[in-house]
């Protein structure tokens, strides 16, 4: 199954023993957006993102009140959901937030026990395990809730040898566009309203076993008109990361409110997926149309003394609007699109690491300087 870790291919996670990992999660299983057009959805991934068609349910397979295209591109498998009916709670969603993640689902070895573990643990049941099959086997799903709408679906498909999963045909076009190198999800990201950050820190510790990796609190995240605070919180084996953001006090609205704003409550704010060579995968993206965040030319100027010695050429990282920044592992380098919904909500980072294990703290101030300017081009800063 395309969603299982190979180490040999990944760079290998950092362990962090202060997790409890009570909760064994092998890592992140698939993502499924709720979209009001899925066909047009999956052509854009395809085309822009080189991801690529691996499954599909709908009407032809059955199934009367939604249509899903599964993409796949390295360890990445995203679902694009749309309705058939007005009358669908994923109707509902889409009304209330515009296009967005539904469902985070974590690949384990038990998803009845980690429904029982979880809300024991206080998780508020988003539905109880079932099991579905089909002439390749059987897999079991569950699920609790999680910030605003967001459900964690628990994926067990240890007993099953097809495609996706089953009720799920294999799906390949004609149009199968090559990869632009993206391998897997390396974190995603929550906003959450105000005060709320430690709320939800609090519940991926005592509900689901993780420790806090890192904070930053309204110093480390601020330019002069805008800041935020955040927790990072990390299961055990470090496969999986959930940065969480709040607003914070500013002279405008922050980048986390106008989220909150355009989607209607807490949701996940971005998607971090890993490269193993940026400079190609931006290029690549670039020219397939993706848009990304600009930054300031002068954040070039000064950058090696800032980050000390790197691999890459600082020639097409300043071309590409790459960014750098180092920890005491090593370095990363990331860039982020603008937002590609027509709401001002979800995006994606693009990163590879190289030994580093933090979030670009560096960059924070040139990043939000370019989101502040994107917002005030909206009217919305």
């Amino acid at each position: 199954m395309g969603t299982q870790l190979d180490s040999t291919s990944l760079q290998l996670p950092v362990q962090f023993p202060e997790a409890e990992d009570f909760l064994p999660l092998n890592g992140t299983d698939h993502v499924e957006f709720y979209v009001g057009n899925a066909k047009q959805a999956a052509h854009f991934y395809k085309t822009a993102f080189g991801f690529q068609d691996h499954a599909y349910v709908g009407l032809e397979t059955g199934v009367k009140d939604r249509t899903s295209y599964v993409l796949k591109q390295g360890r990445i498998i995203l679902i694009f959901t749309a309705p058939m009916k007005a009358d669908s709670p994923i109707n509902d969603h889409i009304v209330k937030h515009g296009d967005g993640v539904k469902n985070i689902s974590i690949w384990v070895d038990d998803a009845t026990k980690s429904w029982e573990i979880t809300t024991g643990r206080g998780a508020e049941s988003a539905f109880e395990p079932y099991t579905i099959e089909d002439e390749d086997g059987t897999v079991t799903l569950s699920g609790i809730k999680t910030y605003g709408d967001t459900v964690h679906v628990f994926v067990e498909r240890h007993n099953y040898s097809g495609t996706f999963m089953p009720g799920y045909r294999p799906m390949k076009r004609s149009h199968q566009p090559e990869d632009v190198g993206l391998l897997y999800i390396d974190h995603m990201v929550g906003n959450v309203g105000w005060n709320e950050m430690n709320i939800w820190g609090d519940f991926y510790k005592n509900v689901m076993g993780f420790a806090q990796l890192v904070s930053f609190d309204d110093k480390d995240i601020s330019t002069e008109y805008t800041a935020l605070m955040s927790k990072v919180m990390t299961n055990g084996n470090g496969r999986i990361k959930y940065p969480i953001n709040e607003p914070a006090a500013g002279r405008k609205k922050s980048q986390i409110e106008e989220y909150i704003d355009f989607y209607n409550g807490p949701g996940c704010q971005h998607i971090a997926v890993a490269t193993h060579d940026i400079i190609q995968t931006v290029r690549t993206l670039r020219a397939q149309g993706v848009e990304f965040l600009e930054v300031p030319k002068s954040y070039y100027d000064d950058l090696l003394d800032r980050v000390g010695d790197i691999e890459e050429d600082i020639v097409p990282l300043r071309e590409l609007g790459i960014l750098v920044d180092r920890d005491d592992e090593g370095y990363l380098l990331q860039l982020f699109t603008r937002p590609l919904m027509d709401r001002p909500t979800l995006f994606f980072e693009i990163i590879q690491r190289k030994g580093a294990v933090s979030f670009g703290k560096g960059n924070f101030k040139a990043l939000f300087e370019a989101i502040e300017l994107e917002q005030s081009n909206r009217g919305t800063l």
